[in-house]
């Protein structure tokens, strides 16, 4: 090689090595939040107030209300935590399962059973790590005692794949009294694999064994547990307060997030259509719908990536009644661009408007749930996480 060469190949490699530098930094500087309370206008209720409950959360991921009021938060890097009159207990609850956090694992979800004052068992999805550097998506059951977790069990561990795609997982209990866990299927196309459990919602007793009205029961080539399949990577798992229904929301790559109603045995279509582009730029499928796969409720271009939901139905927001919350963690890949998207719709299901909301915050808003209160309480996916109750200013 001579010396021009070589100054010309270490050029090339600086260019590179300053846009692939460029790439990582693309977002929106963002302060750190502030103390609050900060009040905002809405489009269709008067001014609203959000107030800074609690931080110090180290990237929280999902709410559960106590009966006692108190709230439990589990932090994505292993910790159980418990809010109780505002105030952060700076004990962990002790007895969680060790998890896997590199990638988008850790711990996730959580869900009291629905007669939780009697028995006292709490299901949380994490990511469990696996020999050979592997994890997958698993859901736990557990007993609280005091400042505890006792009797801590798997109930269900999928299959496992090296890598950190599609560690995530959501679980929620139906009107039916049966748990419904999503597991994430963002490998290649194992979601619709009908003997993989990854990239699918699952359905199990409380005990972890399979209900025998499963849709796939006795059926050659499927998983008895698999409830629906086709699934990316589902962010947010609900049951409508109002009909019932299972509700997800899943994150698209580049574009094609999107929102489902859950139906037994359907195929929602990952990664054969989709909405959404590879992140390189090509499209998943030319055609985002198909004949067999079910078409989404609601989709996403560019991308919010989607996080946790909430159908509202308290009396404080009286604006807002049968409105569909969710958060954004950022829109079209861009950092700082995180808010709370407001979807409200018609008597049909079918969409009218959408609102974003709390730009100002620049936050990334990983979890939306209606309190006992009536109000909306936020976690905010950052370092130093923060619990948010949004309510009305006057």
């Amino acid at each position: 090689m001579t010396l021009s060469t070589g100054i010309r190949v270490i050029a090339v490699f600086l260019v590179c090595a300053t846009v692939g530098h460029a790439q990582q930094q693309i977002g929106v500087p963002v302060s750190p939040l502030g103390a609050g309370p900060f009040v905002f206008d809405t489009a269709e209720q008067p001014k609203v107030r959000v107030t800074v409950v609690a931080r110090g959360l180290s990237h929280p991921w999902a709410i559960a209300f106590l009966p006692d009021g108190a709230m439990l938060i589990p932090e994505r890097s292993g910790q159980l935590r418990i809010v109780r009159n505002g105030v952060l207990d700076p004990k962990p609850i002790a007895g969680v399962p060790r998890v896997r956090t590199d990638g988008n694992g850790g711990l996730m979800d959580i869900a009291l059973h629905p007669q939780f004052a009697e028995n006292r068992l709490v299901y949380l999805t994490y990511t469990k790590p696996v020999e050979n550097g592997k994890g997958t998506p698993s859901l736990a059951r557990g007993r609280l005692e005091g400042h505890a977790l006792t009797d801590v069990r798997d109930l269900l561990v999928p299959d496992a794949y090296e890598g950190n795609g599609g560690l995530n997982g959501r679980v929620a209990f139906g009107r039916d009294g049966m748990v419904y866990f999503s597991t994430g299927g963002n490998i290649g196309k194992v979601a619709q694999d009908p003997m993989s459990l990854r990239g699918k919602i699952l359905r199990l007793r409380d005990d972890g064994t399979v209900p025998p009205d499963n849709p796939f029961v006795n059926r050659a080539g499927y998983r008895p547990e698999i409830y629906t399949l086709g699934h990316r990577n589902t962010l947010a798992l609900i049951v409508h307060p109002q009909t019932g229904e299972l509700w997800n929301n899943e994150n698209g790559p580049n574009g094609g997030d999107e929102i489902n109603i859950i139906r037994p045995g359907r195929n929602y279509g990952w990664p054969i259509v989709s909405f959404g582009r590879d992140y390189p730029g090509p499209r998943i499928s030319e055609h985002p719908t198909q004949e067999g796969m079910e078409s989404p409720l609601v989709a996403w271009l560019p991308q919010i990536a989607a996080a946790g939901m909430a159908v509202y139905t308290g009396d404080r927001f009286p604006a807002w009644k049968s409105n569909v919350f969710v958060g954004s963690m950022r829109v079209g890949g861009i950092a700082g661009t995180g808010h709370l998207q407001r979807i409200a719709f018609n008597a049909r299901t079918e969409e009218l408007r959408r609102e974003s909301m709390l730009t100002e915050l620049r936050q990334r808003i990983r979890e939306v749930r209606q309190g006992p209160d009536g109000l909306l309480y936020l976690l905010t996916d950052e370092d130093d996480g923060a619990l948010l109750r949004l309510e009305p200013a006057s």
